[in-house]
């Protein structure tokens, strides 16, 4: 496989190297983008070759499972299995922003995209790019972070391209990314616990919480 590479701007991507990473998710592949949390490399959860794609251009076990991009709350709530006070929060605090939030996957999301842990991770973000791609498709987008399993999330688009060339289809280099990666909270069990540092501080996540159990 050869990787394609298309320069764009993080605040108004072109029509057409929208429309182009659009066709790419539908027939399968898998793009790498800029987002408000480095670059992500993003694909159809309902394809299950996209799925596995992405596994394998990231050397990733298959028993983790792979977070997922929303448009909006309406499209988050369609994906989880329970709306919880803990969720809409967080939701309406933080979202659009960095942070993953860890819920009871809807049984609509295949298992693989689980993990086959019944667990899904979701977020919304504040990406233009993100949010541009999520519209043209109307669907969630597999959204995690752009480089090979263990090594550093990469901040730009050569940097992906240099990484994991003929490994994924398309990169829309948007140049360096300034953001720092999704702080990732599980919400799920009786106590919510952070699941990895990022932007948002623990503190801030306990603050909101407070008194939403």
């Amino acid at each position: 496989m050869s990787t394609d590479l298309i320069e764009i701007k993080q605040d108004d991507p072109s029509r057409e190297a929208i429309d182009r990473a659009a066709s790419v998710i539908r027939t399968g592949g898998v793009v790498a983008i800029p987002t408000d949390a480095l670059y992500t490399i993003v694909a159809d959860p309902y394809n299950l070759a996209a799925v596995g794609k992405v596994f394998q251009a990231k050397g990733r076990e298959p028993a983790r499972s792979l977070p997922l991009l929303v448009s909006d709350l309406l499209m988050a709530e369609d994906l989880t299995s329970e709306i919880t006070t803990r969720f809409q929060l967080l939701a309406r605090r933080f979202w659009p922003g960095p942070l993953t939030m860890i819920v009871p996957a809807a049984s609509r999301v295949p298992l693989r995209v689980t993990g086959n842990t019944g667990r899904l991770a979701l977020r919304q973000s504040k990406s233009i790019v993100a949010g541009r791609l999520l519209e043209a498709l109307a669907q969630p987008l597999i959204a995690t972070s752009a480089n090979i399993s263990g090594a550093p999330t990469c901040r730009s688009g050569i940097e992906v391209f240099g990484m994991m060339d003929g490994q994924i289809s398309l990169v829309l280099d948007g140049g360096y990314s300034i953001g720092e990666g999704a702080t990732t909270v599980d919400i799920t069990e009786p106590y919510w616990k952070i699941i990895k540092a990022g932007t948002i501080p623990e503190s801030e996540i306990a603050e909101c919480l407070k008194g939403g159990n």
